[in-house]
């Protein structure tokens, strides 16, 4: 169950930072950057958006724990 949880957890997670990244790359895109350097704007943000939300589910797993 509590294997289940953790994936569900990171599903959300990556979902979350997806959304976050496509977002980034359409304001950049929308600013006027071109579209290879909209994604690699959307690129940085989706590596720092997952890497923020996974240290957080780490840091709330090591609470419970």
């Amino acid at each position: 169950m509590t294997a289940a949880l953790l994936a569900l957890a990171l599903v959300a997670a990556f979902l979350l930072a997806l959304l976050v990244a496509i977002a980034a790359a359409l304001l950049a895109r929308m600013d006027g950057a071109t579209v290879p350097a909209a994604l690699l704007r959307g690129g940085r943000t989706f590596g720092g958006a997952l890497t923020l939300l996974v240290a957080l589910l780490a840091l709330g797993i090591g609470a419970l724990g």
